[in-house]
């Protein structure tokens, strides 16, 4: 299968009998992907009917998304909280964290079934009932059945809270794509690109789902955001982090044998030495750019979680860090907080192996890098 970004759009077009895709500063995106899956990815069978999918989903809810508006301009009123955004190297607890957080009546996050279909907005009465939970749910549980590794690496429940990587595809300006296929050239493109309508689309994207929804204090999660971080906080000033803590050369080959496995339901090339060179520039220029940003702006919105205190004592971590970011960490806050960590014990669904030689690299390669981030912040565990 050759891809093609008009037959896309006007298949996308086709299914919504929309038309309008809002500023045509996400064309650039689509054509760099698409360019990118038809000359890198190697893709399978089964790659092309998930990349196609994964397209036509993002330009559908990017069509949806900008009717809605025209409907009802009044969206934009509203006006976000924060939000706080749980950042740090992949595999370093940060779904952990986030959840936890999430679990906190007085954060609004972005739910599983939601980052998927945006629209209609959901509504405070039906959130818990809304169809499309029960639709997340069947895709979670065939998931698991033709790739039952994926419960031992990564959380996923309809209704827990997500990475807002779906939000930036619809710009098509995310990691996601690197993540499940080979696309070098997109990536040397997305690490230098223009990051600033990303967030200008991703915070429509937090109004419309706010807007019949409550609360508006916002709690959001991804280790992508330490890319752009000067984009995130123009879309949002008041942005506060917490950021999660880990010995990076424990968490690389964690990191590529995630990449690893997803990627091969794909295509059927792999290199595992290319992708553990790649994963190492990747996050270690992440890290790079987020501690020059973290001096710029000053150290009182950034709040540092260790990986070992989040295992040892989830409630206790997040307490220290509420009170470090001037939060509240109420009686029903820490209820639920508990309540989260008892049901989601570290382990509880299971592990998987991985070894850093399995991708051409040493601890001590890994860490060097890394110099003036260990020296700096407690990534020991």
């Amino acid at each position: 299968m050759t891809f093609s970004a008009d037959e896309l759009s006007d298949g996308a077009c086709a299914a919504t009998g929309l038309d309008d895709f809002g500023s045509p500063y996400y064309r650039e995106g689509l054509d760099r992907t698409v360019d990118a899956l038809n000359t890198e990815a190697d893709l399978n069978e089964m790659g092309n009917v998930i990349q196609h999918a994964t397209i036509s989903n993002a330009l559908i809810q990017r069509l949806r998304i900008v009717d809605t508006y025209k409907q009802h301009p009044e969206i934009d009123d509203e006006v976000v909280g924060g939000p706080v955004f749980v950042i740090g190297l992949p595999r370093t607890g940060t779904t952990a964290l986030s959840q936890l957080v999430a679990s906190d009546p007085q954060f609004r996050s972005l739910r599983q079934w939601e980052s998927q279909a945006c629209t209609p907005p959901p509504e405070a009465a039906t959130q818990h009932t809304d169809p499309r939970i029960a639709r997340a749910a069947e895709g979670i549980a065939m998931m698991d059945e033709m790739f039952p590794r994926m419960r031992t690496m990564i959380n996923s429940e309809p209704e827990a809270a997500t990475e807002c990587q779906d939000l930036m595809g619809m710009s098509f300006r995310t990691f996601h794509f690197d993540g499940v296929v080979r696309v070098p050239g997109y990536l040397g493109w997305l690490m230098r690109c223009d990051m600033r309508e990303t967030y200008t689309f991703h915070r429509q994207v937090l109004k419309l789902l706010q807007w019949h929804c409550p609360p508006t204090l916002w709690h959001l999660r991804t280790p992508v955001h330490m890319f752009a971080l000067d984009a995130l906080v123009e879309a949002y000033p008041n942005a506060k982090f917490l950021w999660s803590h880990r010995d990076p050369a424990k968490v690389l080959a964690s990191v590529c044998s995630l990449i690893a496995y997803v990627r091969s339901w794909s295509s059927d090339r792999s290199d595992a030495e290319e992708l553990g060179a790649e994963q190492l520039e990747c996050w270690a220029e992440a890290v790079r750019r987020a501690m020059d940003f973290r001096r710029r702006l000053g150290d009182d919105r950034f709040v540092d979680v260790s990986f070992a205190d989040l295992q040892v004592d989830p409630v206790g971590a997040l307490q220290k860090s509420y009170t470090q970011l001037g939060l509240d960490f109420t009686d029903a806050a820490r209820a639920a907080v508990r309540q989260w960590a008892d049901e989601h014990k570290p382990g509880s669904r299971g592990s998987h192996a991985y070894e850093l030689a399995d991708y051409g690299l040493t601890p001590e390669q890994v860490r060097e890098p890394f110099t003036e981030y260990l020296a700096t912040y407690d990534a020991t565990a």
